[in-house]
């Protein structure tokens, strides 16, 4: 696996991001590692030759001031990983925690993207890389606001695809399913649903080196394109399907 010079991973303190700071390590990428937890941030740091620059994203001056940070030195490849979710009835949604869910989730990566991007483009070469969901693709009961900022997501990511056609920065998208990591435990309802069963961080991680490596849609696992396909195909069939059969988490 080729080394992409220096890479900036968010939500790297834990999970998938974490997993992709290590892997992208392995193969040589100076990793530049975002999060809010310091502590594990340093340990990954010092784990992997990197450098730990946490931050909220929920806050601008957070994103302005790591923007501005990264753009002291040369960015090959930039990961948006970081994000929130949220579980249970819309109605039951905090309003304070839809803002916070929308900031993270979705403004941040465009602001961050919109930052970095400059440099990018006036070197002619670069990778951004979107960790986005399967509720984005598909809707998920119960995370209706969560299913909209990874379908915004995926909408910023195709749109870029189109505009940056030819500059030398390339996109590429991942679209998980069930991750094994403490992001159902952080959104408040953990899963237990006993299909799909979840598939590790590492798995994830390795499909975002291959998405920075030859950029692309790539979905984890690659079965989750078949409802994707048939939600297009014949989108009144899947919706019948979905709600019969459940679309939750």
């Amino acid at each position: 696996m080729p080394g992409f010079g220096t890479a900036l991973v968010t939500g790297a303190s834990s999970g998938i991001g974490a997993a992709t700071a290590r892997l992208l390590a392995a193969g040589g990428t100076h990793v530049v590692l975002h999060g809010r937890d310091r502590e594990r941030l340093d340990a990954l740091a010092a784990e992997t030759g990197g450098a730990a620059l946490p931050a909220d994203l929920a806050e601008p001056s957070d994103i302005a001031h790591l923007a501005e940070r990264m753009l002291s030195g040369p960015l090959d490849l930039l990961v948006h990983n970081a994000g929130l979710g949220w579980a249970g009835p819309l109605p039951e949604l905090p309003a304070d925690r839809l803002t916070r869910l929308v900031a993270v989730n979705l403004t941040a990566p465009l602001e961050l993207t919109r930052a970095l991007l400059p440099a990018m483009l006036a070197r002619g070469h670069g990778r951004i890389v979107f960790v986005s969901s399967i509720a984005g693709r598909t809707g998920v009961a119960g995370e209706a606001v969560y299913a909209a900022t990874k379908s915004g997501l995926d909408a910023f990511a195709d749109s870029l695809r189109f505009e940056l056609d030819g500059t030398g920065v390339e996109v590429g998208v991942v679209v998980p399913g069930v991750v094994r990591t403490e992001f159902f435990a952080r959104r408040g309802r953990p899963y237990t649903r006993s299909t799909p069963r979840p598939v590790s961080a590492e798995r994830v991680a390795a499909a975002v080196v291959r998405a920075a490596e030859k950029p692309g849609d790539y979905y984890v696992p690659r079965w989750l394109r078949l409802p994707v396909a048939l939600r297009g195909a014949v989108p009144g069939a899947y919706r019948t399907l979905a709600t019969r059969f459940g679309a939750g988490s």
